[in-house]
């Protein structure tokens, strides 16, 4: 952790190149960068500064981690005590291993409701990357995978009701709907098509407006497996009509 442009490059030398830059609270990688060379260290102090949540102020230094992939082990505290969604296609080892981390995470900062706890996997091995207190985006696919989502799991748990087991139905995926211009009457059309695959859905996030680009829907699919979800996904994409 770094509080000053001192402290921070002093970061920087200290952990080496390449370096991943973030501010303390970001969302969607704004404020985020990787430092690669010397020219890149003022640059990514002040784009940290720009696009954090919390406006400018500390920022975080990190080295590189080796991985396979990343994970979300959403994880719900509640009063029956704590619960793990299912993560992605992996290793018992590994899913043992995650939700090891996710349960010592969780409890050491209390409270109840869903974590999104994002881990990386390397092999069976599992290194801790961070964690949000609250539904998180990427458990959005929970809509369609299970017959509690995320938002139900988080309702349940805050306000003190029971969480006896989660259903899981199946392999899912989702898409994001990100709308590129400026505009205050988007239209989404050609919905029929859309929606004419069996097991999927959409879901349109209600906001009024689009400067720039930003997340207005999200498509849900659920398959066989992955694969087969993710293809779906990308049809519903291709027939989506967006209109500014």
């Amino acid at each position: 952790f770094a509080e000053t442009e001192e402290e921070f490059k002093e970061a920087v030398k200290v952990i080496g190149m390449p370096c991943v830059v973030k501010p303390i609270m970001s969302s969607s990688g704004h404020g985020q960068s990787v430092v690669r060379e010397e020219k890149d260290i003022d640059r990514a102090w002040q784009y940290a500064q720009e696009g954090g949540r919390a406006g400018a102020g500390k920022v975080i230094v990190e080295g590189f981690v080796d991985f396979d992939y990343e994970i979300t082990q959403l994880t719900v505290r509640h009063i029956g005590g704590t619960s793990y969604l299912e993560p992605q296609a992996m290793s018992l080892a590994a899913k043992a291993k995650a939700r090891e981390i996710a349960g010592k995470i969780t409890e050491a900062l209390g409270g109840r409701g869903i974590f999104g706890v994002e881990l990386f996997i390397k092999g069976d091995d599992v290194i801790f990357s961070e964690v949000s207190p609250r539904p998180h985006d990427t458990g959005m696919v929970t809509m369609i995978t299970q017959d509690l989502s995320q938002f139900a799991l988080h309702a349940r748990a805050v306000l003190g009701l029971p969480i006896p087991n989660i259903a899981f139905h199946g392999a899912g995926a989702s898409r994001a709907v990100v709308v590129e211009g400026d505009s205050d009457r988007l239209s989404l059309g050609n919905l029929d098509k859309v929606l004419e695959q069996p097991d999927t859905q959409m879901r349109f996030f209600g906001k009024p407006e689009v400067h720039g680009h930003r997340r207005m829907a999200v498509l849900l699919a659920r398959g066989l497996d992955v694969t087969e979800a993710r293809e779906k996904t990308g049809v519903m994409m291709e027939r989506l009509d967006v209109k500014l």
